[in-house]
């Protein structure tokens, strides 16, 4: 998990208009100077369009002890979760087929 905060990520995106995507957000903060952790966290969001700075802030992993005036509770889930709630929940909402299951499908 990264040590950056989610003010930190904020700040370097002062100069984007949203919606924007992850590469813009990336390459605008690259483009502001903003520390080499910070580029990292924008990196690892999902590859999405976002409407607007809080999404971002929602999406982005950080430290726990971060400055998003977030609980204790909501910063657990956010890690569990990594990210904004509900991203890639499909894929880990699918139930693995019982093994008799993948037996008759042989």
């Amino acid at each position: 998990m990264s040590s950056t905060s989610v003010r930190d990520v904020l700040d370097a995106l002062q100069d984007v208009d949203f919606p924007a995507g992850k590469e813009e957000q990336v390459q605008a903060a690259e483009n502001a100077g903003a520390p080499e952790e910070v580029v990292k966290a924008l990196r690892a969001i999902p590859p999405d369009e976002y409407g607007n700075r809080d999404e971002v802030a929602r999406s982005v992993r950080v430290d726990p002890a971060s400055d998003l005036d977030l609980s204790a509770a909501q910063r657990a889930e956010q890690a569990r979760r990594g990210g904004r709630p509900g991203q890639l929940q499909r894929l880990r909402d699918v139930p693995k087929p019982s093994v008799q299951d993948e037996l008759d499908q042989s």
